[in-house]
């Protein structure tokens, strides 16, 4: 069983790969939003550690709280909600020992989670002020919660990828997300190819919540399409595919970034976060 201070390593580990990688759309070296610089991420990755080293003595939300309020004393914008989200219930389950698999071990950790884990949570979204929420009339995020994590979770399913994680046990973070990387670097790419291709694979397989909620499904399906088409022709493995991959990152970059696939990117670390619990620093890797 890892310690606190392992799994920790491993999720800023996962955040520090995530973010450097040249993920068309996203915020990498040498590619910023109007807001928000490579150098956020890289702050936001150290802010988090307090939160994550205390796994051992506090709840899920009470991770993830903490890890946003830290974050948000070192940037304004918006660099990590969803990644927290997706990266605390997996440290949770990580501490415990038990012989069920990293996924069952999750499913347990989000069943047992309670009404004040979802305050945690909603006081986390509050301070982190990310954009194209919206409004619903069921447990919105703006008010006060009354049902646990997992069944608010289970209410934004249907809207949000990372909710749909939780509603699924993380189901396509490990049956897409970090298998991709698996066959990636037992292919021999390096970390940052392996980082796109997982991204595209994820990418190509559902349209980008994110995407849905600031422009429409319409779009956020031709995203889904195009990342489709980039595989199609090599990805990071061939000339033509970065050729598309090139092409692909420019149609993605707008004034106000719209059309970035933030959501998608949160899974990709949340892979990243699995295949390093899992010993894919040093090339092993188990579901």
């Amino acid at each position: 069983m890892p310690t606190p201070a392992e799994i920790t390593a491993a999720a800023q580990l996962a955040c520090l790969l995530e973010a450097s990688a040249p993920k068309p759309g996203n915020v990498s070296p040498g590619a910023s939003f109007h807001d928000t610089r490579y150098e956020d991420f890289l702050a936001s990755t150290a802010a988090i550690a307090p939160a994550f080293l205390d796994i051992d003595r506090q709840t899920v939300g009470d991770t993830i709280r903490r890890a946003i309020e830290s974050t948000r004393a070192w940037t304004d914008a918006n660099t990590n909600l969803g990644i927290v989200l997706l990266l605390a219930p997996l440290a949770h389950a990580a501490l415990e020992s038990s012989p069920r698999s990293l996924r069952e071990r999750v499913r347990l950790v989000i069943e047992r989670t309670t009404v004040a884990d979802a305050s945690a949570v909603y006081s986390a979204v509050q301070i982190a002020r990310p954009g194209g929420l919206g409004e619903v009339s069921a447990q919105d995020a703006a008010s006060s919660p009354t049902v646990t994590l997992a069944a608010a979770m289970e209410l934004a399913a249907d809207r949000d990828d990372v909710a749909r994680e939780y509603a699924t046990a993380f189901e396509r973070t490990f049956t897409v997300g970090a298998p991709a990387l698996a066959r990636a670097r037992t292919a021999g790419l390096d970390w940052p190819d392996a980082v796109v291709e997982c991204y595209l694979a994820l990418l190509a397989t559902a349209p980008d919540t994110l995407i849905a909620r600031k422009l429409g499904p319409d779009a956020a399906s031709d995203v889904t399409r195009q990342a489709a088409a980039v595989l199609a022709a090599g990805g990071v493995r061939t000339n033509a595919g970065r050729r598309a991959l090139a092409s692909f990152d420019l149609e993605l970059r707008d004034v106000r970034n719209t059309r970035n696939p933030g959501t998608t990117a949160d899974i990709t670390a949340a892979a990243l976060f699995v295949l390093l619990l899992n010993g894919g620093w040093k090339g092993g890797w188990e579901r």
